[in-house]
């Protein structure tokens, strides 16, 4: 347990980051599996809507997948396949 201060403050702080990098994570898998449900059923349509929902997520996904929070599986040029140009550009 905590004695100081400081380690109790960083405690509570850790508890918060947590929650809110957990967060995060999820809410960056749903949209990608909600782009690539898009793309595998060939609804075009369906893929431009769910990667103009996933846009503002790009930063942050980017940075997930150079830390491998998400599958590793997933393509490095995960914007440029959805829009069908095939190139990277993570």
């Amino acid at each position: 347990m905590a004695n100081t201060p400081q380690a109790k403050k960083r405690i509570r702080r850790n508890d918060r980051r947590a929650e809110v990098n957990g967060n995060r994570v999820g809410r960056i898998r749903t949209f990608i599996k909600k782009v690539e449900a898009a793309l595998a059923s060939g609804d075009k349509g369906a893929a431009t809507t769910a990667l103009a929902a996933a846009q503002p997520e790009r930063p942050i996904i980017a940075r997930s997948l150079a830390k491998l929070i998400t599958r590793r599986d997933l393509p490095g040029g995960f914007f440029a396949s959805a829009k069908g140009t095939g190139g990277e550009s993570a």
